[in-house]
């Protein structure tokens, strides 16, 4: 792969008097989005705690500062100083751009966000000798969405002019079977008979070899059905479901809420995966990734693996039921979603199946809510909404490192489909509707510093990680991003956990 870009190939050494070249701009614009949300969480705590009331001047707090600021008003006097310095960047990263050589809709975007920060800074004035008015506090952050939002967009055209080669537009299409594993060609014939039963041709696909021992074979099998949950899905959402509950909670949690939750979630989640183990297994024989799963090399009969299915299934509603019902209805929409509306319908069909199967990750946040409170409450809503708009940000990467093997499978992921240059650009913008959930999460939620931390500094590595993909073009950096995007959701759940239990 060519590490050549568009900007490279135009021989313009220096298309930035300021900082020259685009890679220096593009980071420069990085760290002006990264500041404004920045801005924007320390200004959703400050409204949240009403710290603005300490400081009823502007832009100073008066004789207040006599002494060494602390509580609310270092809260807001940092707010504040947060502001000054990002405007400073704001600015700075206009001229660049206008100075430099960048397309009409980014100086446009640029020229939006400078204006949305001088009506910001009247706003915030306004609030701040008024005594935090509701209104305008709520047109304060608005109004940094905006800055913020302009910000993005003006990164992604940017990255995009820079880094995306014709090659990089063209859908991958579908990958020929001389590029398949052993015995997938005569799996691709008998996927159209998936639902019928195994074919002839799958009788073809080598079995593992088994252990001569029977406590060899004992543990193989074990394991082998162990894989049919898919057990990496497991971690995390199971954090998910336990930030619902501490969102619910706080330190009221009782231990037995949290087991049979817990329990419930995870046989829900092996259910499901052994669901989608079954009704893919004939396109698994033709996945490099996917072809040595249980049931696609007949380890586990297909019989014995809708058994287990039906019995996690029945065993995870029971343990749901003995918190309350509703738990136990959304735990079963989150298994027929996963392993019918997902796999059956918007996998194969869809291009956007990654975008609405993110339903799917979802549901643990309201189930965790619901197992507390017996009902669907706001906080359970937003955090559901963080997960939603994660899930593209998030496998969108992985999609682009297997995009062949996507295509071998005849997935209309996004890169098979629309191309990478498309995919990167989408990873961007959902990352940033996910800063922005996240943010309108500490709105509705009793969260504090720790969080608001862990938003900017995780959400910065995972930036860092997006603009890096773009600019390397690899299946290496797409699984740096899709492992920054872990660790960010990871990091913001433990937060959320800890915050939560601690008010």
């Amino acid at each position: 792969m060519s590490t050549t870009t568009p900007a490279e190939s135009t021989g313009d050494s220096r298309p930035f008097p300021l900082v020259g070249s685009h890679e220096r701009f593009t980071w420069l614009l990085a760290a002006a989005v990264i500041g404004v949300y920045l801005l924007i969480v320390v200004g959703a705590t400050t409204a949240l705690t009403d710290a603005a009331a300490a400081c009823g001047s502007w832009p100073g707090c008066g004789g207040q500062l006599s002494a060494p600021p602390s509580g609310d008003l270092a809260i807001a006097m940092g707010h504040r100083l947060v502001a000054l310095v990002v405007g400073a960047t704001v600015l700075t990263v206009a001229v660049v751009g206008w100075l430099g050589d960048v397309a009409r809709r980014v100086r446009g975007a640029l020229a939006v966000a400078v204006a949305l920060y001088a009506v910001q800074v009247g706003i915030g004035a306004a609030t701040a000798t008024a005594g935090a008015v509701g209104t305008l506090s709520t047109l304060h952050l608005l109004f940094g969405t905006g800055i913020f939002g302009a910000l993005v967009l003006s990164l992604a055209w940017t990255l995009e002019a820079d880094t995306a080669m014709p090659e990089d537009r063209d859908p991958v299409g579908r990958v020929e079977a001389d590029a398949e594993p052993a015995g997938s060609d005569d799996a691709t014939a008998g996927s159209e008979n998936a639902g019928a039963g195994e074919s002839d041709a799958a009788d073809e696909v080598p079995t593992p070899e088994l252990p001569e021992s029977a406590l060899g074979r004992a543990k193989l099998t074990a394991f082998a059905y162990f894989r049919l949950m898919k057990p990496r899905l497991m971690w995390l959402l199971c954090l998910v479901a336990s930030a619902g509950m501490a969102l619910a909670a706080g330190d009221g949690l009782a231990i037995r809420t949290i087991l049979l939750t817990l329990g419930g979630g995870v046989l829900a989640i092996g259910a499901s995966g052994t669901y989608n183990h079954v009704l893919e297994r004939d396109i698994d024989r033709k996945m490099a990734r996917t072809s040595d799963r249980p049931i696609a090399t007949h380890l586990v009969p297909v019989r014995n693996a809708l058994a287990f299915a039906g019995l996690l299934t029945v065993a995870s509603l029971a343990l749901f039921l003995q918190v309350n019902l509703l738990a136990a209805a959304l735990g079963l929409v989150a298994i027929l979603f996963y392993s019918v509306i997902y796999t059956l319908v918007l996998k194969p069909n869809t291009v956007q199946n990654t975008v609405i199967g993110g339903a799917a990750g979802a549901l643990p946040a309201m189930i965790g809510w619901a197992a507390v409170t017996g009902k669907i409450g706001l906080p359970g809503l937003a955090l559901a909404g963080v997960i939603f708009l994660w899930t593209p940000a998030h496998f969108y990467n992985l999609a682009l490192a297997y995009k062949e093997d996507y295509a071998r499978g005849g997935f209309p992921m996004m890169p098979v489909v629309r191309g990478e240059a498309v995919t990167r650009k989408h990873i961007l913008l959902y990352l940033a509707a996910t800063l922005l959930g996240a943010s309108a999460l500490t709105a509705v939620a009793d969260l504090g510093v720790l969080y608001a931390v862990t938003a900017v500094a995780f959400g910065a590595a995972f930036l860092w990680a997006v603009v890096r993909l773009h600019r390397e073009r690899t299946e290496g950096a797409a699984f740096r991003a899709f492992h920054a995007s872990n660790a960010y959701l990871g990091a913001l759940l433990i937060a959320i956990v800890v915050d939560a239990m601690a008010f």
